[in-house]
């Protein structure tokens, strides 16, 4: 009959080693320096993007690789010739989705998407924000890091195919909706502000002062422009 302390030990065991024979750690030496050689072979045949940012094919290509080193690395009872099969068909898709991309737009673009216009002429496309699932305050926080304190200084703004931002400033700009944040009084009441009024939501400026809806959006809220 096992002691009391003979039971914890066991326990303590199993938890920090589980329930494998000793040969297996140094079969775990020889699984994971090959699957660590496989996911490198397999990373640089799929091109050397899968180092940068990544596209949606891409990212599903390297969950795809790390679901399939998982189980040899910790099942004993699993080969690694499966991880093998799997790294070689993901590799295959890949390159064959690349392959059919080059000089086809369509595919292109089903592959990797396509590039947004999120602000035009110092106006917010709510439609585009609402279809890239964009909320306004990354926007505006990425506006802010490029030193932007109102929209009336954007040309453009592009949102990448990579999720990056793409930003052209206007040579002139023109008082837009500020896009500091709400909290930052003080710095806020030292901005120069015009009498005219500006959409709250897209930052379009109205035809006329006595326009109640925005032309853009439809918003019916309006503020007073930064310059």
């Amino acid at each position: 009959m096992m002691k009391k302390e003979d039971i914890h030990l066991y326990d303590w065991q199993r938890i920090l080693l589980g329930d494998l024979p000793a040969e297996f750690y140094v079969e775990l030496l020889i699984r994971v320096t090959f699957v660590f050689i496989l996911l490198i072979f397999s990373m640089r045949a799929m091109g050397k993007r899968m180092a940068a940012q990544l596209s949606r094919n891409e990212m599903a290509a390297l969950v795809s690789l790390a679901a399939a080193i998982g189980l040899p690395i910790q099942s004993p009872d699993r080969g690694i010739l499966p991880a093998l099969v799997v790294a070689l068909v993901v590799i295959t898709i890949q390159r064959l989705i690349a392959t059919r991309a080059y000089g086809n737009q369509l595919m292109e673009q089903f592959a990797h998407g396509d590039v947004s216009l999120l602000i035009e002429n110092g106006v917010i496309d709510k439609k585009e924000m609402l279809r890239v699932r964009l909320t306004e305050d990354r926007l505006f926080a990425q506006l802010r890091s490029h030193g932007i304190r109102h929209l009336g200084e954007v040309q453009r703004l592009y949102l990448e195919v990579d999720g990056e931002f793409t930003m052209l400033k206007k040579d002139q700009p023109t008082p837009g909706l500020s896009v500091l944040p709400a909290f930052d009084e003080e710095f806020l009441n030292r901005q120069s502000r015009q009498k005219h009024k500006v959409c709250i939501n897209c930052g379009e400026l109205p035809n006329n002062e006595k326009e109640i809806s925005c032309c853009n959006c439809g918003g019916e809220t309006f503020t007073s422009p930064i310059c």
